[in-house]
């Protein structure tokens, strides 16, 4: 664990210890001890694109509608921009790419040069050292090797829509940028080589110092169930502060002088500058609507005449507002990195798609009024991230559900995995996840008949075709998801069939989830009579699959035969979905052979190696031993997964950061509870990780305090009060958090018996509350 030292002390050792991330005094302002623990190399390294997070060292402030990023890669589905593992870098990338997993879209790249113009990508890169590299939250810079001698100093920060680049020349050839339009675009993610040449346009315009554009490139575009962005492109609009000694395009390698204007595939343009420039500063504009509206985000967002040191202070300081919110006592080094970096990718998406009040939508090909945001990640997120921004960002929430009431409205259904539009990925409509959980945590400022009318639908409407297709992940050419296998044995037996659906036990227990998350919506909104349908179903579901013969959930076809218990799963197995019946977790102990045997069966799921804490059906596993009246073992457990799973380093994330939702794991659980079952509104208790917390919660009076003197090295639990009333239940409630206060924890060495037999014996059992 290393020592405990105060989060103020090593604030003044941070520039002794830091890994190669010590911004210049310029850009670490305004102070942050919290923003300065922020490391974006976190979760850059590895190999694989299933490892070590997926993550970049973007510069962007929360929420952005575009990361900017050094660029060591062409990036695709499963190849992220940058990687580590990289020594060269080949520009810089304003980036839409929520996920590893996911596409880019209309993406903006500069690349600085000097002497002989290269436009392409194979042939610009150019060598750099991770000694040489700095990246922060709010600011990158790094040292690059001019191709022809000499070298360029790449510094960058950048707004929500606006990137702001600086290139200082140091003995090069003449100075040039170059921007790229368009290149080729790799479809899907097993083949590179598979490409097709987006088609885009470029102007020059040597008076106005600025280079714009439009580029379509969208890699979904091959599973959009909807087709409905034909006509969309990313538009970028870059602008200098230095006078063009030159300029021209080039179109797939072939060079164009003078030339100002150039449409098709391969696309760039290049402007030069006087011999002797030292300094170059673009601004790029980025816009989903067009290149007047890209050009006036500009204007807005950084006008002319604003410093690179202006344009990260601006950024910093969003930050620093959302995670100086968050102050912990009691910490390691690695800890309060790990911890902040976490908040850090917990607060990037979805991310922002309005722009001045207005929105693109690619499902009917309009620009609307309203407040958007896309990269909904949603099978992933609705476990814990939702959960997070609820409490940290809470002036998000209504825009984000009303964002999907939107995609609902111009698309038909609510999005499963959004990146710019629906993409078909992952199973389940956890949107009504979503939706219900803000309204049962109070939030109501969005149309609620709407929401209703969504939810139910997904709740009731089968897809296209739901008797013969498939709908195995990425599945091309089919119409929107949804519930897969809803009408076809869902609705009328209480599972979808193995043999008509891919991951079919997994459809069956997201889809309960599902309905108990609609029938928490209807409960809130006085729909008695629907509220009792879905909670029926909701419970009864699940366990048409657990088969009593092992003891295990396993899949089952349309006759009702098993399957066998390796069919059927999704990014899991038996053992991870035998566990995820969270809205009723006292109904699967009952079918375990009561706390006893769970207990066991838990024993021999950690100690037989098969939490696999790097996909999240597994996330909520650990805590369930709190509700089997065994607290001291999830106590335990939560402490091995957070080590054996998180850390300070390029790899320190096991898994793929899921749009902040392996973070949102470990944020909660060092906090010391997480949400289980987000819709109950209920937090599982489990084990602190720091001496003390303190969250200035924006939509509560007063701060949450949470005490937990000690838990550095003292895991368990031997007694928790809140605002002074002794807890018997390993149970917080959303108001116990939500309203601020303090929450003490009494912690121990040893194994302790606080709350044992509560959940059994008392008039709530966790999993039956009535919402």
């Amino acid at each position: 664990m290393g020592p405990l030292l105060p989060l103020t002390f090593l604030a003044v050792v941070a520039s002794a210890q830091l890994h190669s991330r010590n911004a210049p005094d310029a850009f670490s302002q305004p102070p942050s001890t919290a923003v300065d623990y922020v490391d974006p190399f976190i979760g850059n390294g590895g190999g694989s694109p299933d490892g070590s997070g997926g993550m970049i060292p973007s510069t962007a402030p929360p929420f952005a509608m575009t990361r900017w990023v050094a660029q060591t890669r062409h990036n695709y589905v499963s190849v992220t921009p940058y990687n580590y593992t990289a020594t060269t870098i080949y520009g810089f990338q304003g980036t839409h790419q929520p996920a590893i997993w996911m596409g880019e879209s209309g993406q903006a790249v500069v690349a600085p040069g000097a002497g002989t113009v290269r436009p392409k990508f194979e042939d610009r890169g150019m060598r750099f050292s991770h000694a040489d590299e700095i990246a922060t939250a709010s600011y990158y810079s790094v040292l690059l090797d001019a191709i022809e001698g000499g070298r360029i100093h790449a510094e960058q920060s950048a707004t929500s829509r606006v990137g702001h680049l600086r290139f200082t020349f140091d003995r090069t050839q003449t100075p040039y940028v170059l921007v790229e339009a368009t290149r080729a675009q790799v479809v899907g993610s097993n083949d590179p080589t598979n490409v097709t040449y987006p088609l885009g346009a470029l102007t020059i315009d040597p008076a106005a110092r600025e280079v714009s554009g439009a580029n379509p490139e969208r890699q979904d575009f091959i599973i959009d169930p909807h087709h409905g962005a034909t006509i969309w492109s990313g538009y970028f609009v870059a602008r200098f502060d230095t006078d063009f000694a030159s300029f021209g395009t080039a179109q797939n390698g072939t060079i164009r002088e003078g030339e100002t204007d150039g449409e098709g595939a391969l696309l760039s343009g290049f402007v030069r500058f006087a011999e002797g420039t030292k300094t170059v500063n673009v601004r790029v504009g980025v816009s989903f609507i067009s290149v007047e509206q890209a050009r006036a985000n500009l204007d807005k967002e950084i006008p002319d005449g604003t410093t690179l040191e202006e344009t990260a202070y601006k950024t910093r300081k969003e930050w620093a507002e959302k995670l100086d919110r968050v102050q912990i006592e009691g910490a390691s080094r690695e800890q309060a990195e790990v911890f902040y970096t976490g908040i850090f990718h917990t607060l990037q998406y979805p991310y922002e798609q309005d722009e001045d009040g207005k929105y693109y939508s690619g499902y009917d090909n309009q620009v609307h009024e309203g407040v958007s945001y896309t990269g909904y990640s949603i099978w992933d997120t609705f476990r814990a991230e939702w959960a997070w921004q609820i409490l940290l960002a809470p002036e998000r929430v209504s825009g984000m559900v009303q964002s999907m009431l939107q995609d609902y409205q111009e698309g038909g259904w609510l999005p499963m995995w959004k990146n710019i539009v629906e993409t078909n990925i992952m199973v389940g409509t956890h949107a009504d996840s979503l939706v219900a959980e803000a309204v049962v945590k109070g939030f109501k400022d969005f149309d609620l008949d709407t929401a209703w009318e969504a939810v139910h639908k997904d709740a009731t409407v089968p897809p296209n075709n739901d008797w013969t297709t498939s709908y195995y992940d990425r599945e091309q050419n089919v119409g929107y998801e949804v519930r897969a296998g809803l009408s076809s044995v869902y609705a009328t037996s209480g599972w979808v069939a193995n043999d008509i659906h891919s991951e079919s036990a997994s459809r069956t227990l997201d889809y309960a989830y599902d309905d108990y998350a609609v029938s928490a919506l209807a409960t809130a909104l006085n729909k008695t009579s629907e509220a009792a349908f879905f909670r029926a179903r909701a419970f009864f579901s699940p366990f048409t699959i657990f088969n009593n013969a092992t003891g295990f959930m396993e899949a089952r076809n349309a006759s009702g035969a098993w399957a066998g218990g390796y069919q059927g799963w999704t990014e899991g197995d038996m053992w991870a979905y035998t566990f995820d019946v969270v809205h009723d977790v006292p109904g699967l102990i009952a079918r375990r052979g009561g706390e006893k045997g769970f207990v066991e069966f838990l024993d021999e799921h950690f100690d037989g190696g098969h939490n696999d804490h790097t996909n999240e059906p597994s996330h909520h596993i650990p805590y369930l031993y709190s509700l089997a009246d065994a607290a001291s073992k999830s106590q335990e457990r939560i402490r091995e997964v957070a080590k054996d799973n998180y850390n300070n380093s390029v790899n320190g994330l096991s898994g793929n950061e899921d749009c902040g939702q392996m973070s949102a794991w470990y944020v909660f659980s060092a906090l010391g509870f997480y949400p289980v079952d987000p819709v109950s509104a209920e937090y599982v208790i489990g084990t602190p990780f720091f001496d003390k917390v303190t969250i200035d919660l924006p939509a509560s009076s007063q701060p949450l305090v949470i005490t937990s003197t000690g838990a550095p090295s003292k895991p368990y639990i031997k007694s928790v009060t809140v605002n002074g009333r002794p807890l018997a239940a390993p149970i917080l409630t959303h108001a116990d958090i939500a309203s601020g206060g303090e929450i003490n924890f009494e912690m121990s060495s040893t194994p302790q018996s606080w709350a044992s037999g509560t959940l059994a014996t008392g008039e709530k059992r966790y999993g039956h509350v009535e919402l």
